[in-house]
C-alpha cells in the first residue's frame, strides 16, 4: 500500500481526503490494461451505488489501438475517477465523462494523457452539472514527448451550476516538446438560460422537470455512440433528476 496523498499533491488538490482515506487500501495501486496493437477496447463506467466511489486506471494503447472510456461520477459523498494513459504510434484515445451531483458531493476526474509516438490522437469531453455545495473538479494533464509529432490532442470541459453555493474546477493542461502539433483545450462554467426555463414553464413543464429536460441536452451528447436507452444515458438521467429536486 502506498502512502495517503494530500492536497500539497497536484492531483489531488480538490480531494475529499477523509473519504479516500476510507477506501484507501483498495485502491492506492491504479488498475492497468495494456491494450495491444490495432485492438479496440469500449468501456462503461458506472456509479457503483456507494457514497465513496473511486476508480483509478492506467492505459497503455499499443501503435493503433484504441480505447473509448464513457464515465459518469454521481456518488453522493465523493467520487473520483482517474487515468492515466499512454499512446503509442497512431493510437487513439476518447473520454466522455460527466459529473452530476448536489448536496455536499466531492466528484473529480483527473487525467493525464501521454502522447510518446507519433500521429496518435486524445479527445477529452467533461460535462459537469453541480447544485447544493457539491464541488466538481477537472484536473487534466496532456503531454507531447519530442518525438510524437503529428499529434491532435482536445480537451472540452464545461460545467452548469444549479446553486451559488455549487463549485465547479477546470484546469487543462498542455505540456508540448514536439513542434507538429494540434492541442487545444477549452473550459467554461456558466448558468442554465432563464429564457429557456421561462419557454419551458410557459409549455406547461413543472421547473424540477424543465430544469432535468435542458441538462439532459447539456450532457447528452456525450452517450450519443452509446443511443438514448444505454444504461449510463438512463443513470444520467436519473442523477440529472435528483440533483434538480
Amino acid at each position: 500500500m502506498t502512502a495517503l496523498p494530500t492536497r500539497k499533491d497536484e492531483a489531488f488538490r480538490y480531494a475529499d481526503t477523509a473519504a479516500l482515506a476510507e477506501v484507501w487500501d483498495a485502491f492506492s495501486v491504479p488498475e492497468r490494461d495494456e491494450i495491444a496493437a490495432q485492438q479496440n477496447l469500449q468501456q462503461i463506467w458506472l456509479p457503483s451505488g456507494d457514497a465513496i466511489d473511486v476508480r483509478r486506471v492506467e492505459l497503455v494503447l499499443g501503435a493503433g489501438a484504441s480505447a473509448h472510456i464513457f464515465a459518469l461520477a454521481a456518488a453522493p459523498r465523493y467520487a473520483r475517477v482517474e487515468l492515466d494513459v499512454t499512446l503509442h504510434a497512431g493510437a487513439d484515445f476518447q473520454l466522455d465523462a460527466a459529473m452530476i451531483g448536489g448536496g455536499e458531493a466531492t466528484l473529480e476526474i483527473v487525467t493525464t494523457v501521454r502522447h510518446v509516438e507519433p500521429d496518435a490522437t486524445s479527445r477529452q469531453t467533461v460535462r459537469s452539472v453541480l447544485g447544493g455545495t457539491a464541488t466538481g473538479s477537472y484536473s487534466g494533464k496532456v503531454t507531447v514527448a519530442r518525438g510524437a509529432q503529428a499529434t491532435d490532442a482536445v480537451q472540452s470541459v464545461k460545467a452548469m451550476l444549479l446553486t451559488r453555493g455549487a463549485t465547479a474546477n477546470a484546469k487543462p493542461e498542455l505540456e508540448i516538446y514536439a513542434d507538429d502539433v494540434r492541442c487545444a483545450h477549452g473550459a467554461t462554467v456558466g448558468e442554465l438560460d432563464p429564457a429557456q426555463l421561462f419557454y419551458a414553464a410557459a409549455r406547461g413543464l413543472p421547473p424540477a422537470e424543465a430544469k432535468a429536460l435542458l441538462l439532459e441536452g447539456f450532457v447528452g451528447g456525450l452517450w450519443d455512440a452509446l443511443g438514448e436507452d444505454s444504461t449510463i444515458a438512463i443513470r444520467a438521467r436519473e442523477a440529472l433528476r435528483e440533483v434538480t429536486k
